[in-house]
């Protein structure tokens, strides 16, 4: 197991290498990954040299996209998890711009770090876009109160590359069954299935023999392509559709 985990994370590591792009711009570098947001354009973050200090930064994109979309982070409950989000990943907001200031032995972990918080954030226009009455994540806090799930919510986990990663929910071990970590989709697509099953596959092993990796996807707008399913599942990443997430109770339950 421990080669295939090895494996599995050198074909990350290359993919992300081979699709990420740098340019020189007059005062920074701009680098392209291969990260998509929602509009299916590739994410950009942009490297400054200050001294013996990098400041990586979005340049105020995901922030200024969300208002130009109508999306304002205005309301104490929307404002709580942006910065919830900015925390958990140590990014800090300037004006507009998230951003992360380093040395530059810390840049993959900070880029990483920047990266998912901005994809997190950029989520966040499903929970404020008009016609949204409730994130998605808060029914299925619902869902697992009601059937007396027991978890311990968001919790940050470091794995073996050092990366922080975020899951939404642990269960812990019982006598029946192993831990299980849950991350929640509220867009099932292959950037998303794709950041789950680095951030399973780098902590696996930092977790307790037999820990499971479950993803809850939302498919009450659409069917969820297969490819999607296919892929998380190849990782070892068991998949709850919610409109067939009583059947999982009994495994997520005990």
């Amino acid at each position: 197991m421990n080669r295939v985990i090895h494996e599995l994370l050198e074909d990350y590591s290359n993919w992300l290498r081979d699709k990420t792009n740098f340019r020189n711009l007059d005062n920074c570098i701009e680098i392209t990954t291969p990260y998509l947001d929602r509009h299916n354009d590739y994410l950009q973050i942009y490297v400054k040299r200050i001294n013996d200090e990098l400041i990586l930064s979005d340049d105020g994109y995901v922030l200024e996209d969300l208002e130009l979309s109508g999306c304002k982070i205005e309301s104490k409950k929307h404002k709580t998890m942006f910065y919830s989000i900015l925390n958990g990943f140590g990014v800090s907001l300037n004006g507009q711009a998230l951003e992360v200031k380093i040395t530059p032995d810390k840049f993959p972990l900070n880029k990483h770090n920047l990266l998912q918080a901005m994809l997190a954030v950029n989520d966040l226009f499903f929970l404020t876009s008009p016609g949204s009455t409730e994130f998605f994540k808060d029914d299925v806090t619902a869902w697992l109160d009601h059937t007396e799930i027991r978890y311990t919510p968001s919790i940050i986990i470091i794995g073996k590359s050092k990366f922080n990663h975020r899951f939404d929910f642990a269960i812990p071990k019982s006598k029946i069954h192993p831990e299980r970590l849950i991350r929640v989709i509220n867009r099932p697509e292959r950037n998303t299935a794709q950041s789950l099953a680095f951030s399973w596959i780098d902590t696996k092993e930092a977790r307790p023999s037999g820990s499971r990796a479950y993803a809850i996807l939302n498919d009450l707008e659409g069917s969820i392509s297969e490819s999607i399913i296919e892929a998380m599942l190849s990782y070892e990443v068991h998949t709850v559709p919610w409109s067939q997430r009583d059947k999982a109770v009994n495994e997520l339950a005990m």
